[in-house]
């Protein structure tokens, strides 16, 4: 590793600008001729050597360099809020209606351009895998930036002294000359008194203030990347849920990703409408076109499968917790927590069936009922006719000229019923759905009619769990620690040095450089010293 000896002795690695002991400018790394002696120092990170302006050699320096760049990192955040707003262009597939096949969904609704959408898999963007990467190379990318810069400007300030180079001093912004006779124990008073910590070294002064605010920017980069880490940890399943359940009026049912441990009772859903003769909600409800619901809620019973138990065997359910969820008031219980998300009412539960003779619908001949979410293939009936179901249609809707269900609820049931009557063999085809009643051959004797039906509500719960939630938080407060501590104070520094005839007077600070300035003109109050020259404006 190369190394650069200054004219004081000190060795500096390879790549430094400024000299880390005595800020002698090291000319070939300042990128100037020899005519341009005067030019301004460039300050950033003090001078000191950079691990990504040095090394170029490796496969690792290469990948070092490419993700220490700042227009790569910002490359990166442009391409993945790119990709995030096209996530919006169409519901997420969370949030299409539950129980709604994806595949089909984003073309019946939004045609040609959401069939794309989907292929492309932007229904899941958030998730993907690509999307998860993009995010990770943000992370990758702040973690190099803040190291490649942190490190060396950490070193640079900790061996700043207060004997600095004559050059040094000449090439800062603000500069000034006095040649008299002066104060320094009023200079260092007014320093001190505006909250300056003050040094010397033979003679030479430095005071300094507000370093910690050199830091802010790479706070900010350590709440981001914990803030990015948390979002990444959301694509565990043991770190973050968010899943749904339909369940049904007196149904038990498995609560999805909680490793088939709870389990849910429906024991009633209920509507709460505001009163249709209060003045208050009058307005309301006519603008609805009916009446306006003020409360969805489920009282429900979480159980828990006993550790010796069967899966399954409802018996050896322990419960756990007992009440009510409501919107915005979840049922929580060991990290998971259920909210009221939707709702279906009168879904068709059970549904009885009578066979009669074709042209008598007064004769009953036998009646079977038909449980609509496990229906059994076969009935026999007392009169020893034979009923099988041949199809079922849950959501019955017709495509072209073929019977299809849109999903596997009872909304809309229809059947292809085979009747065996007693000592027949050939059986008579008859179709059955809502409003329909269908002879298939035209040739039979007998007919289904529909004799009663019984309807329940269902409840549909989102199943959450987020243990990124706190990462998340520690990640924005301490990203906000850092835009506060970089905005609302500035690193300031004052050197003073003694010449034969007088005083060197000079500063530098990262921002607000009028605030210098007027600091400058306090501290020099009384002291004999000259206010020194803004020397960009010189040069402007």
């Amino acid at each position: 590793m190369k190394k650069i000896k200054c004219e004081c002795g000190h060795i500096n690695p390879e790549g430094t600008v400024l000299c880390e002991s005595c800020g002698k400018p090291i000319e070939e790394n300042q990128h100037i001729d020899g005519n341009d002696k005067g030019k301004l120092l460039n300050m950033r990170y003090d001078g000191s050597a950079r691990r990504s302006q040095t090394y170029n050699r490796s496969i690792i320096d290469k990948t070092w360099n490419f993700f220490s760049s700042v227009k790569v990192g910002v490359w990166l955040i442009v391409i993945t809020l790119i990709a995030s707003s096209l996530g919006t262009i169409f519901p997420q597939e969370m949030y299409i209606p539950p129980g709604t096949d994806a595949t089909t969904h984003y073309e019946e609704q939004y045609g040609l351009a959401g069939k794309i959408y989907y292929q492309l898999g932007f229904h899941n963007l958030y998730s993907s895998l690509w999307y998860m990467l993009l995010i990770a190379m943000i992370g990758v990318s702040l973690v190099i930036c803040s190291i490649d810069r942190v490190v060396p400007l950490h070193r640079a300030l900790k061996k700043q002294k207060p004997k600095r180079h004559h050059t040094f001093l000449q090439r800062q912004r603000v500069f000034g000359e006095t040649k008299a006779d002066v104060d320094l124990d009023s200079f260092k008073a007014n320093l001190k008194k505006h909250r300056y910590k003050v040094r010397e070294q033979e003679g030479h002064i430095l005071a300094e203030k507000g370093r910690f605010s050199r830091w802010g920017p790479y706070v900010n980069h350590i709440g981001l990347i914990i803030f990015l880490l948390g979002a990444l940890l959301r694509f565990f399943p043991a770190l973050y849920i968010d899943d749904f359940v339909w369940v049904r009026e007196g149904e038990t049912k498995l609560i999805p990703s909680t490793d088939s441990q709870y389990y849910i009772k429906n024991e009633d859903f209920i509507i709460e409408t505001y009163d249709e003769n209060d003045p208050r909600y009058q307005e309301s409800i006519q603008q609805q076109g009916g009446m306006v619901p003020s409360n969805y809620q489920t009282n429900a019973v979480i159980y828990k499968q006993a550790e010796d138990a069967v899966v399954g065997q409802e018996s050896e359910l322990e419960e756990v917790k007992r009440g009510d969820i409501r919107v915005n008031y979840p049922m929580k219980f060991d990290g998971y927590a259920l909210y009221q998300s939707s709702f279906q009412q009168d879904e068709f539960k059970e549904m009885t069936f009578k066979l009669h003779p074709k042209d008598d619908e007064s004769e009953n001949l036998g009646e079977f009922t038909v449980d609509l979410t496990q229906p059994e293939m076969e009935y026999e009936m007392d009169n020893g006719t034979r009923v099988e179901i041949n199809q079922y249609y849950p959501e019955y809707y017709l495509d072209g000229n073929q019977p299809r269900s849109k999903s596997k609820f009872p909304k809309n049931p229809a059947f292809v019923f085979y009747v065996y009557p007693e000592g027949q063999e050939q059986p008579e085809i008859s179709f059955l759905g809502i409003g329909m009643n269908i002879d298939a051959t035209g040739e039979n004797d007998y007919k289904l009619s529909l004799a009663g039906y019984d309807v329940r509500d269902v409840t549909g719960l989102s199943v959450k769990r987020d243990y990124t939630l706190p990462i998340l938080a520690l990640g924005g407060a301490i990203f906000m620690i850092g835009v506060i501590q970089g905005m609302y104070w500035n690193h300031r520094r004052i050197w003073l040095q003694p010449r034969e005839d007088g005083v060197w007077i000079a500063g530098h600070t990262n921002k607000n450089w009028f605030g210098l300035r007027r600091d400058i003109e306090k501290a020099i109050d009384g002291t004999g010293i000259e206010e020194p020259d803004d020397q960009q404006q010189l040069e402007s």
